[in-house]
């Protein structure tokens, strides 16, 4: 579906580059914390993998956008085929017209343009609220829940404290950047761990990693192993490449990293049964993370095979 809906009260129209501003304007009505410029732009610019632009947005008589929902076309990596498949990611509704169906009709109208584009299979990680939306309304499967990681650091964090004025912010970034100087590696991201297990996950080649440059994450080594990472409220991994043997000496060298940082925690998303759940799940509690969501549009895929980790998520 390329065109438009009319109802009585509200129109429906396609994404597309045009509306990206749209977007924005619907986000800053909603949330308190405004993405910088250009942020959908980039987020929605999914032209590498052939189809951009999925999603669906509502506009109230005045043509104000009231509403949206949309999916971040990926590949899917199993078995060395690639498959087209997508992740859930804005689900937007000015609190005006919340509870008039809206999530479910752009939803709806959003999986059929997936299938008329050759997606094959919609994942997701929605948070509590909008768990009873995909399950009961939208008829989504449940495979999992991921586990989280959180190993604390400091409880002097000096980066919180250096966000609180303009001026320490600026003399905590460059502190950043010179600890992190010798630490740092000229990529954009990290090999899929999964693959190594033998399960299915998102396909992160060149193009790919070009692409997730529209959040400010690193690669870092780290002893011998490889770290794709990004601080914010600490030191967030989104994944790791490390032999089995050398995980304790480098959660010890990243233990003192954090702490030289002055960050107040180290954390880690992932999904069951990889090597690095039973790895952190050996040495740390866990508490739950996110649900792990699939919308299967006629793919061939065992869901319970997909795995991921905190790079996976449109968050990261």
């Amino acid at each position: 579906m390329n065109g438009s809906v009319a109802t009585k009260d509200y129109t429906i129209e396609r994404l597309c580059k045009d509306k990206l501003d749209d977007l924005e304007m619907l986000h800053r009505a909603i949330s308190r914390k405004p993405h910088s410029p250009g942020y959908f732009k980039k987020k929605y610019d999914t032209a590498y993998t052939g189809v951009e632009n999925i999603g669906f947005l509502a506009y109230n008589a005045r043509h104000e956008p009231i509403a949206f929902y949309g999916v971040i076309p990926y590949f899917i990596r199993y078995q060395d085929q690639l498959y087209l498949a997508a992740q859930s990611a804005d689900n937007l509704t000015h609190p005006n017209y919340r509870f008039k169906g809206l999530f479910a009709q752009l939803a709806t109208l959003t999986f059929d343009l997936a299938r008329e584009e050759g997606i094959c299979l919609i994942f997701g990680f929605p948070n509590q609220n909008a768990l009873h939306g995909f399950l009961v309304k939208l008829k989504w499967h449940l495979t999992e829940m991921m586990d989280c990681y959180n190993i604390p650091v400091t409880l002097v964090p000096a980066e919180r404290w250096a966000k609180k004025l303009p001026i320490t912010r600026k003399i905590y970034q460059k502190y950043q950047q010179q600890v992190l100087k010798s630490y740092l590696v000229n990529a954009k991201g990290i090999e899929n761990s999964v693959f190594r297990d033998h399960f299915a996950g998102v396909n992160r080649n060149g193009h790919y990693l070009n692409y997730r440059t529209y959040h400010d994450t690193k690669v870092i080594k780290v002893g011998n192993a490889y770290l794709w990472i990004k601080i914010r409220n600490g030191l967030i991994i989104g994944d790791i490449n490390c032999e089995i043997e050398h995980f304790d000496d480098m959660m010890e060298r990243l233990y003192k990293l954090a702490f030289k940082l002055g960050l107040h925690r180290i954390q880690f998303h992932t999904s069951h049964q990889t090597q690095l759940a039973s790895l952190f799940s050996e040495r740390y509690e866990s508490i739950p993370s996110y649900y792990v969501l699939f919308k299967d549009l006629g793919s061939d895929i065992p869901l319970d095979k997909i795995k991921f980790t905190y790079a996976d998520t449109e968050l990261f």
